[in-house]
C-alpha cells in the first residue's frame, strides 16, 4: 500500500489544513476503506511521509468540510469507515448528506471573559471579624454574659428579621427612614431589627401568664440601622440589652446602672473615664403641662430635645415652634433643660411631683450601691425614643470624644402599644462599636 494512503487513514483530519489538496489524495480519501488495509503497516513509512508533507505544504483555514459516516457492518461482519470531502463551503445551519453526522465547519474559538474584580471591603457601615477582631468580640461578649448572670439575668434571643410595624409602632414614624426594610415574598412588610427592646416586648406578650414576674432577661444581638455614620456609630452593630419586667420601683433602674458600672470595672474603666447622665421624662411632662401642651405632642418634643447637643440651639427653637410649642413654653423648657443640679430642679418644680421624687430616690440608691461618683443629674437627657416614660440615663465619655456609650430608662407603657397589658419595665442597650474605639 502507498505511503499516501496509509497517512490519510491514520491522520484523516490533517487534510483539513491543506491549502490546495491534491486530487489523488482526495480520491484516496473518498474511496479508501479500512478493508483495504494490510494486516500490518510499517510505521516508518507514514511517519516519514508525515514529516515531508508538513514541510512542503502551506496551512490555512480549510475551504471544505469533512463528515464522518456511521460505521456499518458488511455481510462478512467486517466494518468499514468512509469519509467524504467536499469543496463546497459548509453550511452552519443544516447537516449535509452525510447521514446525520456533525457539521464539519470549524467554529470560532470561544470568547473568554475576564472576570471583573469585586470590592473586597464589606458594605459601608458593616465589619468583618478576622481572628484578632473575633478574639476581642468574644472576650467582650463573655464579659457581657458574666455580668448579666452575676446579677441574676437569663439569656434570650429573637429573630434578626421582624415585622416592620413592631418598630414603627414603638419608636414612631421617624424610625422608618432608618430601617433596612422591604416586602418579603408573602407581600409582608419586614425589617432587620434596629434594636432589641421591641422584640423583647413581643416575646413577653407572647408568653403571657406562662411566666412569673419579675423577669430579668438579657440578650446580645446583631442590629441594623441606616443612619449617618460617625465615630462609634455603625449601620450594623451588636448590642447588649438587660431588661427588668414587672418592677415599678426605682430599684430596677438602680440595679441596671450598677450592672453597667460592674462591667466597666471588670474592663479597668473607672469613674474618671466614664460617667452617667441621669434625668426623667417626667420633668418635661410637668413643664409642658404647665403650658397646656397636648400630651400627644410629648413624643415629638422629646425627639427634638434629644438633638440639643447635636445641632445649634436656634435650630432646636425653630423645630419646637414648627410642632406648635409657644415661644414662652420654649423659653421655660430650655431653662429647665439647662439645669445640672437636682437641688436647682427642685427649686423650679417643687418636690411634690414624681420627677424629683424618683430622681432623689435613685441618687440615694446609688450611694448605697457604691457608684454615686459615676452619676450626675442632667435635665437635657431625654433619650430620643418615644416609649420612655420615667427615669432615663446615658453613659458618656468624660473626655467628650465619643458619642453615648450606652443608654436606657423606664418604659412602663410599651407593652400596651403592641396590644398587651401595661407592665412596669425598664432596661438599657449597650452597643459594641463605641466600647472598642481606641
Amino acid at each position: 500500500m502507498s505511503a499516501n494512503a496509509s497517512f490519510l487513514i491514520h491522520h484523516p483530519r490533517l487534510i483539513l489544513y491543506f491549502n490546495k489538496p491534491s486530487t489523488s489524495i482526495l480520491h484516496l480519501r473518498q474511496n479508501l476503506s479500512l478493508r483495504h488495509l494490510p494486516q500490518s503497516l510499517n510505521p516508518s513509512i507514514y511517519s516519514s511521509f508525515s514529516v515531508a508533507l508538513f514541510r512542503s505544504c502551506r496551512f490555512s483555514r480549510p475551504s471544505f468540510s469533512l463528515n464522518p459516516r456511521k460505521l456499518s457492518s458488511s455481510s462478512s461482519s467486517s466494518s468499514s469507515y468512509s469519509t467524504t470531502a467536499s469543496a463546497e463551503p459548509p453550511s452552519l445551519s443544516s447537516n449535509d448528506n452525510g447521514g446525520g453526522g456533525r457539521s464539519g465547519a470549524l467554529s470560532s474559538p470561544p470568547v473568554i471573559e475576564v472576570p471583573q474584580k469585586i470590592d473586597v471591603n464589606p458594605p459601608k457601615g458593616t465589619r468583618d471579624f478576622p481572628p484578632e477582631d473575633m478574639r476581642l468580640r468574644s472576650w467582650l461578649f463573655q464579659n457581657f454574659r458574666e455580668v448579666s448572670r452575676l446579677f441574676g439575668f437569663e439569656e434570650v434571643d429573637f429573630p434578626v428579621l421582624e415585622s416592620e410595624a413592631l418598630f414603627v409602632r414603638k419608636a414612631g414614624e421617624e424610625i422608618r427612614d432608618q430601617l433596612y426594610n422591604f416586602k418579603d415574598r408573602g407581600n409582608r412588610r419586614v425589617a432587620l431589627r434596629p434594636e432589641l427592646t421591641p422584640s423583647l416586648a413581643r416575646l413577653v406578650i407572647q408568653k403571657g401568664k406562662s411566666v412569673s414576674l419579675p423577669l430579668k432577661w438579657f440578650a446580645i444581638g446583631q442590629c441594623w440601622r441606616y443612619e449617618r455614620m460617625t465615630r462609634g456609630r455603625r449601620r450594623e452593630h451588636y448590642q447588649w440589652n438587660m431588661d427588668i419586667i414587672g418592677v415599678p420601683e426605682v430599684t430596677a433602674e438602680a440595679e441596671l446602672i450598677s450592672s453597667i458600672v460592674t462591667f466597666f470595672k471588670r474592663l479597668g474603666i473607672t469613674a474618671s473615664d466614664v460617667g452617667f447622665k441621669v434625668s426623667s421624662r417626667k420633668v418635661l411632662q410637668e413643664v409642658l403641662r404647665c403650658y397646656s401642651i397636648p400630651e400627644n405632642m410629648f413624643g415629638k418634643v422629646c425627639i427634638i430635645i434629644d438633638k440639643i447637643e447635636k445641632i445649634p440651639i436656634e435650630e432646636i427653637k425653630g423645630e419646637l415652634v414648627s410642632v406648635g410649642i409657644s415661644e414662652a413654653a420654649i423659653e421655660e423648657l430650655l431653662q429647665v433643660l439647662s439645669v445640672k443640679s437636682l437641688d436647682k430642679l427642685e427649686e423650679i418644680l417643687g418636690d411634690a411631683g414624681d420627677a424629683v421624687k424618683d430622681l432623689k430616690q435613685l441618687f440615694s440608691l446609688a450611694e448605697k450601691f457604691g457608684y454615686s461618683d459615676w452619676i450626675q443629674f442632667d435635665a437635657s437627657v431625654v433619650r430620643g425614643l418615644a416609649y420612655y416614660t420615667g427615669i432615663v440615663f446615658e453613659g458618656f465619655d468624660r473626655e467628650g470624644k465619643l458619642r453615648a456609650i450606652c443608654g436606657g430608662g423606664r418604659y412602663d407603657q410599651l407593652l400596651s402599644t403592641f396590644g398587651g397589658d401595661d407592665i412596669p419595665a425598664c432596661g438599657f442597650g449597650f452597643g459594641d462599636a463605641v466600647i472598642v474605639e481606641k
